[in-house]
């Protein structure tokens, strides 16, 4: 069934921004943290990704920026059926629009943006898919 199987984005927004530069420094560390939910009455999964950014010396993010997004299926009947491809994919297809709102959110601060660079993020397939439910 996996090969029948295919997904769109339908939508995304970004629900939650938080900025403070007062505790950034040069020193950068970002972090992503997905997770999702299968919803198999509507056939469509919700990405939850959060970016954030954090100088080494503070505990406390200077950004952080919390995006959800819907993704429909075709041809899939339980969660079970979900393809492992899909959970790469999906963080693919939305880091993009992650990295244009950060690039943006922080240039309209008056500062030196935060332009972040295209990322190989695979390694994030695992944590996704054991951080995903249904609902």
């Amino acid at each position: 069934m996996e090969n029948n199987v295919s997904f769109n984005l339908d939508n995304y927004r970004f629900n939650k921004v938080n900025i403070d530069f007062e505790s950034s420094s040069n020193d950068l560390k970002i972090d992503f943290i997905p997770s999702g939910i299968y919803n198999q009455d509507k056939s469509e999964f919700e990405l939850n990704f959060k970016f954030i950014a954090k100088s080494k010396d503070f505990i406390t993010p200077f950004v952080s920026v919390d995006c959800v997004a819907i993704f429909k299926f075709n041809n899939i009947n339980s969660f079970d059926e979900i393809p492992s491809y899909f959970y790469r994919n999906s963080i693919a297809i939305l880091f993009p629009y992650i990295r244009s709102f950060v690039s943006t959110i922080t240039l309209q601060a008056n500062i030196p943006p935060l332009i972040l660079p295209t990322l190989n993020l695979t390694k994030l397939e695992v944590p996704l898919k054991q951080s995903t439910v249904e609902k």
